[in-house]
Parts: structure tokens; C-alpha cells; sequence
């Protein structure tokens, strides 16, 4: 689930930097923000990081418990 939920954040931090420096948006190529597709890789990318927020400290090295960085 952590991988899923990782690679769909990466989608989406890709999507906003490909927006804020070039004004071009992913779903375009989809259909527009309309297209029943980019509301699904939308809501999916929404959803991946609230499972993130909750799950991520459980699934990463760096943040796990026990370690001396940022525990989540």
C-alpha cells in the first residue's frame, strides 16, 4: 500500500511542478479537470496522501520509531 500510495504522490507533486513552472497541467492529455479519468487520478492522488499522512511513519526507515529523525 505505501509503495501505491508514494508513486501517486509522486505523480501529483510532478503534476503542481509541471503546472507552477510551465502553466501546463497533466490532464490535459486526459481530457481536462471534465474527463471522468483525471477526477479518478485526482481523487486517487487526494486519497494517497491522507493514507500517507496517517500511515507514513509506520512504512519509512527514516521515520520510523527509534530512529533519531522526525518521528511521525
Amino acid at each position: 500500500m505505501h509503495k501505491v500510495t508514494f508513486i501517486l504522490l509522486i505523480i501529483g507533486g510532478l503534476n503542481w511542478l509541471l503546472v507552477g513552472l510551465l502553466g501546463w497541467d497533466i490532464s490535459r492529455w486526459l481530457g481536462g479537470m471534465e474527463s471522468a479519468v483525471s477526477r479518478v487520478i485526482y481523487i486517487l492522488v487526494g486519497l494517497s496522501a491522507v493514507v500517507e499522512i496517517f500511515t507514513h511513519g509506520k512504512s519509512c526507515k527514516m521515520c520510523g520509531k527509534g530512529n533519531s529523525g522526525m518521528n511521525m
